[in-house]
């Protein structure tokens, strides 16, 4: 097995038993990097924002390649891709937060959960219903479950640590600046496009992974997805909540509020009753499969890669 293989495996199983790194986590550095170089460049202008955005994932490409020339034999480099891989990947978190929500709701502290539920989303949250704070939830794991996690673990697969940290660069700075508001509308345009362009292949992936992660109703799912997806405001998550709305037998979609009294109707996904609270573990489940086969079906594509890449090389030696 390649030693790209192994490091996929090896950071997926990090962050399924760890969780993020509590203490000075890349990520959070780089959000602290991003927040300094828009101060710098700010403009209400989208050739400022996509010249913020290729700096910032032009540099964290570069930080992997050097990354990945340092680490000069396979057991090196199989650790190297494993810790980048760990930093990298937000399912256990995803899982953890989701979860904390549930509980919340569950001992009928709808004001706390409530207040939970923003260190998922980004809607306004002070008004919701218990059914409204569900479908959030299982929205944010559904559609997180493919940015967080599988994702990356195919970018690593086909471009190794430069692909795991110039992803995980791209999806950060969407998170911090593709925003529809007055501030973000054009500075933040080339992120949120960017963003939608990297998360394509992995939304799929995802997708297909959930109707073989839920085989009793991927026929529910798979028409979801062919019936409902194209409809959402993103090409990415709405595949990904469609497929989860049919494969958990729910609706998702509808208002959302945000904050600055933006409302945003979308339209609904699945042919399911209302979320619940009980929905929210069971999209948790779902997703930690969908999570294990997003592993293996990346390392299985740097096992691909490194196949042809030897092969190339014993062609020109030859």
């Amino acid at each position: 097995m390649s030693a790209r293989a192994v490091g996929l495996l090896l950071g997926f199983a990090a962050d399924r038993v760890l969780g993020d790194p509590q203490h000075l986590h890349p990520v959070a550095g780089f959000g602290n990097a991003a927040a300094a170089l828009e101060r710098r460049l700010y403009a209400d202008s989208r050739p400022r924002g996509a010249a913020h955005t290729a700096a910032l994932v032009g540099a964290a490409i570069v930080v992997g390649v050097v990354a990945e020339r340092a680490a000069r034999n396979p057991v090196a480099q199989a650790v190297a891709t494993a810790v980048v891989a760990w930093t990298v990947l937000g399912g256990r978190s995803l899982e953890r937060e989701a979860l904390a929500v549930d509980a919340l709701l569950r001992a009928g502290d709808l004001p706390a959960a409530r207040e939970r539920l923003t260190h998922l989303v980004g809607r306004d949250t002070s008004a919701l219903e218990e059914s409204e704070v569900a479908r959030a939830v299982v929205e944010s794991v559904a559609e997180n479950t493919s940015d967080a996690v599988v994702a990356p673990l195919l970018w690593g697969a086909v471009a190794g640590m430069p692909g795991l940290l110039g992803y995980r660069a791209a999806n950060t700075l969407d998170a911090m600046v593709g925003h529809h508001n007055d501030r973000y509308e054009r500075f933040g345009w080339a992120a949120a496009r960017f963003d939608d362009l990297v998360n394509l292949p992995g939304s799929r992936i995802a997708g297909a992974a959930t109707l073989l992660a839920s085989p009793g109703t991927a026929r529910s799912a798979a028409k979801a997805w062919r019936r409902d997806a194209a409809a959402h405001p993103s090409p990415n998550a709405g595949v990904v909540e469609a497929t989860f709305a049919g494969a958990l037998g729910i609706r998702l979609g509808g208002t959302n509020r945000y904050y600055g009294s933006r409302l945003e109707h979308r339209s609904v996904m699945g042919d399911g009753r209302a979320v619940r609270p009980e929905d929210i573990g069971r999209a948790a489940r779902l997703a930690r499969r969908v999570g294990i086969i997003g592993a293996v079906v990346s390392a299985s594509g740097a096992l691909l890669v490194a196949r042809r890449t030897a092969g190339r090389r014993a062609i020109a030696s030859g």
